[in-house]
């Protein structure tokens, strides 16, 4: 099943599971996820994807909007 959406989110920090890949693309705000291997840093602009099976911890440091796909 492919969902395609957009996403918002306030200055916030959670925990959160990919139990589907996500492709996403930031074009507001900035992010810094924390998982096992370390953490990134995403921005405005920025294009990622998460894996299936990842957890991890949002920390919104910007309020954030992104367009994204499960897969």
């Amino acid at each position: 099943m492919e969902l395609q959406s957009i996403w918002g989110c306030g200055v916030s920090k959670f925990d959160w599971f990919y139990d589907q890949e996500e492709t996403c693309l930031l074009t507001e705000g900035e992010v810094t996820v924390t998982h096992d291997g370390g953490s990134v840093r995403i921005g405005a602009g920025d294009y990622i994807v998460f894996p299936k099976g990842l957890s991890c911890v949002w920390d919104v440091t910007q309020p954030v909007k992104k367009h994204y796909i499960f897969r």
